[in-house]
């Protein structure tokens, strides 16, 4: 089933989508904008931790990596490894190194190996926008509360970034304070923003039987969003400094139409040795079924910022800005959002070939006050650029085919349903995701996970655990 707790997450500040542009391998989605794709969503272990994992089954422990750089002289192609942890029973600390070899590799292609370029190399070597270097650690204070820090300093960049987690688990909730100089967000778009200063205090319940969550959270950013992608758009309002208190609540549900359950003989193979155990190469795939589930809810949101005068704003040379002349002031928000999801699988993902074959198509609203006043049942139209992007249903579709035992391919798409003006449906792609999954059998539900997003124009090798 596909993840359905995106339509509240996404709401929010802290859904984590995957990423090769920083060494943590995350950035934020920006809060209220469309539902992110499911295979976008990062992993819920550390980067640093996948690392660890995936350097086992990578020569020399060097995991591939591609994603646009500041300068183009750099490349597009990066190579990541774990260079030095520590751990114990409690605490750990691991140090990330990451080089971009075209920079380095470029002039020898270019004037060949008997040229001045080859001798230059140890001299190249010492430059500095080549690497990127980030040190992690983890240290669990108790059972149910942990703390994170984490500091990457990448050569092409002047700035430094700084993150700070405080997780501590209640009973029946988890409660979330993090901090980080700057935090980096990504779009709808694709584009990538650096918010100078992001602090926030969430408190979210677990997921009853009853299919009742909620959350409440405060957020504060500090600073002018900056474009990591060198672009002259504005920033997406909610990036913009201020206090934001956010609440939020859904109720989610899921039904079988008709399902294959497990069977003995499935798991236990009789051979000429004696019975075999052969369970699925992934638990949450092993029954075939037809399912249907749906997600709605509602979020209040208060919002506490500073309007500037963009005629008595000055940039310093750090990229913040100091205004001469600004004001407060207070909105007050409340919305719907609403998504329902079909499933349809067939084989029970246990042998080497043809046993999966899977279709999820999910049709998500993000904005039921968004989709109302675009269909004029208020009697007029909103002009608001960030408003009628939300007004569209969007529909995901999740292919998976099996190739080959645990490999599987899958490509995750969105489509925007806008109406035309013949009041017909025109649906227009406006994201798709492309990858190679190997299910880790011994894990239970865990794969290495190999994805390209041509939108984003890049791509990285992930470790996922219990997700789907």
């Amino acid at each position: 089933m596909a993840y359905l707790r995106t339509a509240m997450d996404s709401e929010y500040w802290d859904l984590n989508i995957a990423t090769p542009t920083s060494l943590h391998g995350s950035a934020r989605a920006v809060p209220g904008q469309s539902m992110p794709l499911d295979g976008t969503r990062a992993s819920r272990a550390l980067r640093i931790q996948q690392l660890s994992f995936l350097s086992n089954g990578f020569p020399l422990g060097i995991i591939p990596a591609y994603s646009p750089p500041a300068s183009k002289d750099l490349g597009a192609f990066s190579l990541q490894s774990l260079l030095v942890k520590t751990v114990s029973s409690n605490w750990w600390v691991g140090l990330v190194g990451q080089l971009r070899p075209k920079k380095l590799l470029a002039p020898i292609d270019r004037d060949g190996p008997e040229s001045q370029a080859y001798k230059d190399i140890p001299k190249r070597l010492l430059d500095k926008s080549l690497y990127s270097i980030a040190l992690c650690s983890q240290l669990s204070v108790t059972p149910t509360t942990s703390v994170f820090l984490s500091t990457e300093g990448q050569g092409d960049k002047k700035k430094r970034s700084t993150k700070a987690m405080l997780f501590h688990k209640l009973p029946n909730h988890d409660v979330t304070l993090e901090a980080a100089w700057p935090e980096l967000f990504v779009d709808h778009k694709g584009n990538y923003w650096d918010v100078p200063e992001s602090i926030s205090l969430d408190c979210a319940s677990v997921v009853s039987e009853s299919g009742l969550r909620y959350r409440v959270g405060v957020h504060k950013s500090r600073g002018k969003p900056l474009s990591d992608n060198q672009l002259d758009d504005e920033a997406p309002p909610a990036l913009m400094p201020g206090l934001c208190a956010k609440a939020a609540f859904s109720y989610e549900k899921s039904r079988d139409i008709w399902r294959g359950r497990e069977k003995k003989e499935d798991f236990i193979v009789k051979t000429k040795r004696g019975e075999l155990w052969r369970p699925a190469y992934d638990v949450r795939l092993k029954e075939p079924h037809l399912a249907v589930s749906g997600i709605i809810g509602g979020t209040c949101s208060a919002l506490f910022a500073k309007e500037k005068s963009f005629a008595s704003v000055e940039s310093s040379e750090d990229g913040s800005s100091n205004s001469l002349d600004s004001k407060h002031t207070t909105s007050l928000n409340s919305d719907l959002f609403g998504s329902v999801c079909c499933t349809f699988q067939l084989g029970k993902f246990r042998k080497t070939f043809g046993d999966l074959s899977r279709i999820d198509a999910r049709l998500n609203i993000s904005s039921v006050s968004a989709l109302a006043r675009a269909s004029n049942i208020f009697g007029k139209a909103s002009a608001n650029k960030a408003e009628n992007s939300l007004s569209s249903p969007r529909l995901n579709l999740i292919l998976q085919q099996q190739i080959l035992g645990p490999l599987v391919f899958r490509v995750d798409s969105k489509f925007s349903l806008e109406s035309s003006s013949q009041r017909k449906i025109d649906p227009q792609m406006e994201d798709t995701i492309y990858s190679l999954n190997y299910s880790l059998r011994l894990l239970g539900s865990g794969k290495v996970v190999a994805w390209y997003s041509p939108k984003r124009k890049e791509g990285m090798v992930e470790l996922r655990l219990f997700e789907f």
